[in-house]
Formats: structure tokens, C-alpha cells, sequence
């Protein structure tokens, strides 16, 4: 099969969205936790993947190389995320702490769909790694690809967050059955809750 410059250019965004987007962090903890209780998996797979795709689009207009000149309005928003995660951290060090929070029909179990969609704003929006990776990064990189090629680009890297938002929504599902036991959520939220606190710290400190 031959591929055409086209092609390749979209497989390279596709693997370098998809590189991006893999690593464990707060969203991704968050989507897999409501993929594991099987509660507002479709909005909020929509709502993470739209939200690359728009972030995605942001970085290659151009937008991403204004936000480097805006040192201001990235402290502001590490701040802010900083502040979230922190109390993210704590949220889920308590599930951990107290067997009473750890049925998956709590909490999360019975968290209302506006709930869960603000929670998945705030991880997705206030997150500044999301600006770092997606529009400075990323977008930078697709903007090397000459003004057609980096369309083409940002289509394979947005397809690479769908493609792997519905996977790890969907595919969590299957691990209900383990998590039908109190402790394997008390090893799941102390997991989310050290790495939330890590996260939160990071961003102060760097």
C-alpha cells in the first residue's frame, strides 16, 4: 500500500496526539473512573474529546504562540488547577480512608450528570499541562507541516482523542466486575489521589 505525503502527515499527527494524550493523568483518571461505574460514560467522552479537538484546532490557528507570550495568564490558570487537584486529591484520599464511600454506587455511582460534566470541565479546562501539551506542543508541531499539512495534521492527532476517549470510557466498563470489591476502589482512589496531589504540587513548583 502506497501512502501518500497526505497520509503520512495525518499518521504523524494521529501518533503524536495519541503520544500526548496517553499518559496517566487527571482527566484520564477521571474518565476511567466513570467508565469503571458505568455512569455518564457518553457525556463525558464527548466532552473530553471535543474539547481536545477544539484545543487541538486552537494550537494550530496560531493561538498557542500568543499563549506563550501570555506568561500571566498561565499562572493563573497553573493556580487555579493547582487549587483543583489538590481538592480532587483529597475527595478521593477519602473514599480511600472510609469503607462507607467506597461503593460505586456513591459518590460517583450517584454524582448527577451536571456534576459530572463540571468535574470534567474543571479537569480538562483548568488543567495547564492540557495548554502546554495540546496547544503550544502540539500545536507547534503541526504548524511545521506547512499550512495544508498541518490541517491535515490536527485531524490525525483530534481522530487519535476520540479513537482513545471512547477506548478507555468504554473499555473501563470491563473492569467492573474487579471493582465490585470495596478494596480494589480503595486502591483505585488512593492511586487517583496520589497522583492528583503530584499533579497539583507540580504545577506550584515548576
Amino acid at each position: 500500500m502506497h501512502l501518500t505525503p497526505a497520509l503520512l502527515t495525518a499518521a504523524a499527527g494521529f501518533g503524536t496526539g495519541l503520544s500526548l494524550i496517553v499518559a496517566i493523568g487527571a482527566q484520564n483518571a477521571f474518565v476511567l473512573r466513570q467508565g469503571i461505574v458505568r455512569r455518564h460514560v457518553l457525556p463525558v467522552v464527548v466532552l473530553c474529546a471535543v474539547s481536545d479537538v477544539a484545543l487541538i484546532a486552537v494550537g494550530i490557528s496560531g493561538i498557542g504562540a500568543v499563549l506563550a507570550h501570555a506568561p500571566a495568564a498561565v499562572t493563573v490558570i497553573r493556580w487555579a488547577g493547582a487549587a483543583f487537584l489538590v481538592s480532587y486529591a483529597v475527595l478521593a484520599a477519602r473514599r480511600a480512608l472510609r469503607p462507607g464511600t467506597l461503593d460505586a454506587t456513591m459518590e460517583v455511582g450517584s454524582a448527577t450528570l451536571a456534576t459530572s460534566i463540571l468535574t470534567c470541565l474543571a479537569l480538562t479546562w483548568l488543567n495547564p499541562h492540557v495548554y502546554l501539551d495540546t496547544v503550544l506542543m502540539l500545536g507547534s508541531v503541526a504548524n511545521n507541516q506547512g499550512d495544508s499539512g498541518r490541517w491535515l495534521f490536527g485531524l490525525g492527532a483530534a481522530t487519535a482523542s476520540v479513537i482513545w476517549f471512547l477506548a478507555l470510557g468504554y473499555g473501563a466498563q470491563f473492569l467492573h466486575r474487579v471493582f465490585a470489591r470495596p478494596n480494589a476502589w480503595r486502591v483505585l482512589d488512593a492511586g487517583i489521589a496520589a497522583l492528583m496531589l503530584a499533579l497539583g504540587i507540580t504545577l506550584v513548583t515548576s
